[in-house]
C-alpha cells in the first residue's frame, strides 16, 4: 500500500511539475501540441538550450514521433513550426522564464553566474529592463554585454 501511495504521489508531484514548466513556455500558435507532444518524455530544458534550424526541428520532431510522441501531422506541424520561432537558430532567450540548461548552454554562463542570475530573479521578480540584469552580483557585466543581442526581456 506505500508503495502505491508513493507512485500516486510521485506522478502527482511530476504534473505539477509539468504543468509549471510548460506555463514558462512563451504563448503562440503551437504552444499546446508543444506540450502534449513533448512534456510527457522530458521537460522543456531539452529543446529550449537546442537552437536548431526549421529542417533539424522537423528531423527532431520525426525522430520523437518514432520513439512514441503522439501527435496528429497538424499538431507536428505547429511544434515544428512553434519550436523555430522560439528555439530556432537565432532566437533570443527570454529571460524571465528560461530555465537554468538555456541560459547555461545558450547564453554561455557559467554555473556559478547562472544561479546568481536565477537566485536574483526568484528573490527580485522578472527583470524589467537589461540594466536590472547587471545588478545580479556574480554575472560577469563584460559577458552579459557581449551576449545582449541573445536576451529578450518582456
Amino acid at each position: 500500500m506505500k508503495f502505491v501511495s508513493l507512485m500516486l504521489l510521485t506522478l502527482l508531484c511530476a504534473a505539477a511539475a509539468d504543468e509549471k514548466d510548460a506555463a514558462l513556455l512563451p504563448d503562440g500558435p503551437g504552444k499546446a501540441a508543444v506540450v502534449k507532444m513533448c512534456i510527457d518524455c522530458h521537460d522543456t530544458g531539452n529543446f529550449r538550450k537546442a537552437r536548431l534550424t526549421a529542417e533539424e526541428w522537423t528531423d527532431s520532431v520525426a525522430d520523437m514521433m518514432q520513439r512514441g510522441a503522439q501527435g496528429t501531422p497538424a499538431e507536428v506541424d505547429a511544434a515544428v513550426a512553434y519550436l523555430d520561432k522560439f528555439f530556432g537558430k537565432g532566437a533570443p532567450v527570454r529571460i524571465n522564464t528560461a530555465p537554468f540548461s538555456e541560459i547555461r548552454v545558450v547564453l554561455g554562463f557559467s554555473v556559478p553566474e547562472v544561479r546568481a542570475l536565477l537566485e536574483y530573479r526568484d528573490k527580485n521578480g522578472p527583470f524589467k529592463t537589461f540594466e536590472d540584469l547587471a545588478k545580479v552580483p556574480g554575472l560577469d557585466a563584460a559577458k552579459l554585454a557581449t551576449q545582449k543581442a541573445k536576451i529578450r526581456i518582456e
